[in-house]
C-alpha cells in the first residue's frame, strides 16, 4: 500500500502510545517512532491549545491527526486507512 509519512510521538512506558503502536502495526503501516522525556519536546502545537500537549501524537504527512483515542475512532469508522493513503 502507497501510504504517506506516519510519525508518532511517544513516551517510554506509556500504555496509550504502546497501544497506538500497536494499532499501527497491525495495519502494517510503516511509522517512524520518536520517543520523548518531557512534554516539552512535543512538537508546538498548530493551534496553540495544551490539549495536544499529551502523548502520543500522531502525524500523518505531518499533519497531526491526534492521539490513541482519536487514531482507533478513525479506523472503527474506516477513515485511517483513506488517512494515510492521502485520500482525505
Amino acid at each position: 500500500m502507497d501510504q504517506q509519512p506516519v510519525v508518532i510521538y511517544v513516551k517510554h512506558r506509556s500504555p496509550r502510545s504502546w497501544r497506538a503502536k500497536r494499532l499501527l502495526r497491525r495495519k502494517c503501516y510503516a511509522f517512524e517512532v520518536v520517543e520523548v522525556s518531557s512534554e516539552s519536546e512535543l512538537p508546538a502545537s498548530p493551534t496553540g491549545t495544551a490539549s495536544n500537549r499529551t502523548v502520543p501524537q500522531v502525524f500523518v504527512d505531518g499533519r497531526l491527526v491526534g492521539g490513541f483515542d482519536v487514531i482507533k475512532a478513525l479506523d472503527r469508522a474506516g477513515q485511517l486507512d483513506r488517512l494515510v493513503r492521502g485520500e482525505v
